[in-house]
């Protein structure tokens, strides 16, 4: 996995929960010293919680600066996932205690964030430090939320879905409706679904 540029302070950026039906999208930004070095720091999505969890807590503690950020169901309704992901990268990047020299992005869309230039990587998350670490950190504190709104929300199995469209998922949405943490814009019941109740 590549670091950042020999002297230049670069911030890694990346999202999670873009896909789910249900729950804020979560995006992180991270800015990680020249000499970091982390066995087993890879794309979260091919992590198990238990080595996330493990991972978040090395990066917060080595990390130069980190900031975590969301955009609500509401504001992906109305301004699409794609611009809400990169609408919660630009909050993180804004929380950041050391501004970055440059922004590294997961993927292939992004806005200007000021006058910082940025650069994205399709697959980041698998090739740069830094946003492996943003992905990490993203995830962990999106399912973090994810399992408190379970509490008030039990029907949806979101402790265990997280909010992505799993049958179960689907299946309480069209027994039970929707609530407030629903993406109205998104197809939140299959067709099937539909036919078999």
């Amino acid at each position: 996995m590549i670091c950042m540029e020999p002297g230049r302070l670069e911030a890694g950026c990346d999202e999670a929960g873009r896909g789910c039906l249900a729950g804020p999208v979560f995006a992180a930004a991270v800015i990680l010293p020249h000499n970091f070095h982390c066995d087993g720091l890879n794309d979260s999505k091919q992590l198990s919680e238990k080595e996330r969890a493990k991972l978040r807590i090395i990066i917060e503690k080595k990390a130069l600066c980190y900031a975590v950020e969301a955009c609500s169901p509401a504001e992906i309704d109305e301004i699409n996932i794609l611009w809400a992901s990169v609408k919660a990268m630009h909050r993180a990047l804004a929380h950041l205690a050391i501004p970055p020299e440059h922004i590294l992005v997961d993927g292939n869309r992004f806005r200007p964030f000021g006058n910082i230039f940025h650069t994205c990587v399709i697959k980041g998350d698998a090739k740069y430090r830094s946003i492996a670490a943003a992905s990490i950190l993203a995830k962990t504190y999106r399912d973090e939320y994810m399992q408190q709104l379970h509490k008030a929300h039990p029907a949806y199995d979101w402790h265990r879905n997280k909010g992505y469209p799993t049958k179960a998922h689907r299946e309480a949405i069209s027994q039970y409706g929707i609530t407030p943490h629903h993406r109205k814009s998104f197809r939140l019941i299959e067709p099937q679904l539909i036919l078999d109740f």
